[in-house]
């Protein structure tokens, strides 16, 4: 297993760096939560870009005690750069009068997060760095222009289960390693609570699913609970549209999206 993390980390590492630095851009700029998640990409973007990395903690007042704790003790741990941004005003200055509920206000909170990391992000030159995995991205357990918005993503093919095994390898914290899955956006939210199964469980079926190609019937037959596979397949194709570009009416013989698909990269 070993080895394999190593392979994992040097590719991540080259990645993060060609991916970067052809855009003619210095950097990263990471959003660091105190989650396993943002951990393993911000001790891969240092690994890459040295000082050319800043991490950004923006906790909130529903963010939990030890979210800055923990993303502070990484910090001293790998020598990483960070600064700490409050949104706490941010957030009470627009839901003040908006009866919000707990996934409003979850889902605001992840896009004014984003929406500072792109703004540093132009401050200092640096593309913005994804902290989604493969779990979250296939169920669509994130929101949209918010956490799950970047210019790169290293972790997007690793499913939850692989970033706890990954984390371990790189050296990151054990109060990360250990803290149960949480996006933080109000007291007590539980990732694994919110999907009703354990990300072990859910990886398993994802990994049939996705990577095997089995179908509905070949994973009941194999055993998985029929409220699982059923929970998987349908959150994959209602969440389709959250890994896609916004779809653009065709009214013309070249439209973007259809039939006008240059590389992202394209150079003249």
């Amino acid at each position: 297993m070993s080895k394999r993390f190593e392979l994992i980390e040097n590719y991540l590492i080259n990645f993060l760096k060609e991916e970067t630095f052809k855009t003619g851009l210095n950097g990263g700029v990471v959003g660091l939560s105190g989650g396993i998640d943002s951990a393993v990409v911000a001790v891969l973007a240092k690994k890459a870009f040295n000082d050319r990395l800043l991490c950004v903690m923006m906790p909130s007042h529903y963010s939990s005690s030890s979210s800055v704790g923990d993303a502070k003790e990484l910090a001293e741990k790998f020598d990483l750069k960070y600064e700490i941004v409050e949104i706490a005003a941010l957030l009470e200055a627009y839901s003040e009068n908006q009866n919000s509920t707990n996934l409003r206000v979850g889902n605001f909170s992840a896009r004014m997060r984003m929406s500072i990391l792109f703004d540093i992000s132009a401050r200092e030159r640096a593309l913005v760095l994804g902290t989604s995995n493969k779990s979250e991205l296939m169920l669509g357990y994130g929101t949209l222009f918010g956490d799950l918005a970047s210019a790169i993503n290293p972790i997007g093919d690793l499913y939850k289960s692989e970033i706890f095994a990954f984390a371990e390898y790189l050296g990151v914290c054990d109060s990360i390693v250990n803290k149960p899955p949480s996006a933080d956006l109000w007291e007590g939210q539980s990732d694994e609570d919110d999907l009703g199964y354990t990300y072990a469980q859910l990886d398993e079926a994802l990994k049939e699913y996705v990577e095997n190609r089995l179908s509905r019937d070949e994973m009941i037959e194999k055993g998985f609970e029929d409220e699982l596979v059923d929970l998987i397949i349908t959150k994959i194709y209602q969440n389709q549209f959250k890994r896609k570009p916004p779809i653009i009416a065709k009214l013309t013989s070249r439209t973007i999206g259809h039939d006008f698909l240059y590389p992202r990269d394209i150079k003249l």
